[in-house]
């Protein structure tokens, strides 16, 4: 009987060894705190939220930096980049150049559209063209649709809205 009670004492001193080997193995494959087992929780309560921070950062400095600089652009003085009408008044016979895409009206005065190449402006009131050397009208909206594109006031002082680029000349 000596015998049967030391081959269970022995099997339950072996069990009990593999049960702390396993339990030191589960300890360490758990990591520690300078390298974590990553888990989901991890992932999602951590570093998804830092990730979606830091992105939102780099976003925010980058719009407030375009928010700038299209200020910079629209508020520029003298070369009428505005985006909003201005008066411009403008001497018999100085010249308007306009940029592509600026609008111009007639309020006083008289001018002439000039290009090197027609249609020199498109009347946006009417919807037609006007050539080289036309005569604009009072109060009709005019788009220039090129570069190259320019009015010429006439015999007495002319003032007009422009919104756009434009150079004085």
């Amino acid at each position: 009987m000596k015998k049967m009670g030391t081959w269970k004492i022995r099997l339950a001193a072996f069990c009990l060894a593999g049960t702390c080997l396993a339990a030191g193995a589960v300890a360490l494959a758990a990591g520690e705190q300078s390298d974590p087992l990553v888990t989901l929780s991890y992932l999602t309560q951590t570093v998804l939220p830092d990730l979606v921070k830091s992105t939102q950062d780099k976003a925010d400095a980058k719009a407030q930096e375009l928010t700038t600089q299209f200020e910079q652009l629209a508020g520029q003085s003298g070369t009428g980049g505005s985006a909003s009408y201005q008066v411009v008044t403008l001497s018999a016979g100085q010249r308007m150049n306009l940029g592509l895409g600026a609008e111009v009206m007639l309020r006083v005065g008289s001018a002439t559209a000039g290009a090197a190449v027609n249609p020199a402006l498109v009347d946006t009131t009417t919807g037609e063209n006007l050539n080289h050397g036309g005569a604009l009208v009072q109060n009709h909206l005019y788009m220039a649709t090129m570069t190259d594109h320019y009015i010429t006031a006439g015999g007495s002082t002319v003032k007009v809205l422009v919104r756009g680029s434009y150079t004085l000349s």
